[in-house]
């Protein structure tokens, strides 16, 4: 089960009603945000989630619509009780970037910091149990990542099978989590002898700040969210993306209609662009599982039926 909320989805700068860009993606016990704009801890906190329960933070880029939150919010998780290091991930220089945007500030908590590599591709960024966390260079005027959550699931457990081989009860649950299982008397047992086939598991895209492309194209595909940008609504406005690096709602609509996700928000709206709403009709025309964002915006996703 993977929860998402969408804490802000606005660029450059805050309106009113309107926090900047921000995404918190709860995935089992591990809680994960993205970017972290001006707002991010009072748009969790009216989310009711815990700032203490982030374990990883994941940055797009060292624009400061993306990371000018983050001092306040690791003072904040501190001052909530966190202990445990919380993992930051983000392009090349974030050794340097992030120790100097938060300098002011004491943490009773490590904070470890990984940069991702512009020149590797898609790259596995870690993996937490089931879950794998990838990151991809997408086309910006400084170097930005999208990233992809999958959420894996193991094919089904066979008791029958499980019985024959004289498996102990007490170590099902363990082979449905890992490769193999040894009982007390030294017995290894192996999973792919009581598991059916891998079935199809949960994935969840995050980029903004892009031009279209085709490294984020082909990341969607088989996504069943997909939030990308819109940040500006129609394509009067396409010489101002591409001079800028964004991208229009029917340049994203159309390379959705590409790859195809299950679903797509539309987050990271212009300041100029107060009301995205008028926008919406022409796009779902393009591919209709085009939503638009807003803080607060939330999604649970489950497993597929079998």
């Amino acid at each position: 089960m993977v929860d998402i909320v969408l804490l802000g989805c606005g660029g450059t700068m805050p309106l009113k009603d309107r926090w900047l860009t921000s995404a918190f993606i709860r995935c089992q016990k591990t809680g994960i945000l993205i970017d972290c704009g001006e707002g991010t801890q009072i748009a969790a906190a009216q989310q009711h989630i815990s700032r203490s329960s982030i374990d990883v933070i994941l940055l797009t880029h060292f624009h400061a619509d993306h990371v000018s939150g983050l001092p306040g919010l690791l003072l904040t998780m501190g001052n909530e009780g966190r202990t445990e290091p919380v993992d930051i991930y983000g392009p090349e220089g974030i050794s340097s970037v992030i120790p100097a945007l938060c300098i002011l500030v004491t943490l009773p908590f490590e904070v470890r910091l990984h940069e991702l590599h512009e020149d590797a591709g898609l790259q596995t960024v870690c993996r937490i149990d089931s879950l794998c966390i990838e990151a991809f260079p997408v086309v910006h005027r400084i170097p930005c990542f999208g990233f992809r959550l999958t959420l894996s699931r193991c094919g089904k457990f066979n008791p029958e099978r499980a019985r024959e081989l004289n498996i102990p009860v007490y170590l099902w649950g363990e082979l449905q989590k890992n490769e193999t299982a040894t009982g007390p008397d030294g017995t290894v047992y192996r999973a792919a002898d009581v598991l059916g086939a891998p079935r199809r598991g949960i994935s969840v895209l995050y980029s903004t700040d892009t031009r279209p492309n085709g490294q984020l194209e082909q990341a969607m595909q088989g996504c069943d969210l997909a939030i990308i940008e819109g940040m500006f609504g129609d394509d009067e406005k396409r010489e101002r993306a591409a001079e800028t690096m964004h991208m229009t709602f029917p340049e994203a609509a159309f390379m959705a209609a590409r790859a195809k996700p299950a679903r797509v928000w539309l987050t990271h709206f212009s300041p100029s662009l107060p009301d995205p709403e008028t926008y919406l009709p022409d796009v779902q025309q393009i591919y209709p599982a085009i939503e638009l964002g807003f803080s607060g915006k939330s999604l649970n996703l489950r497993y597929p039926e079998d």
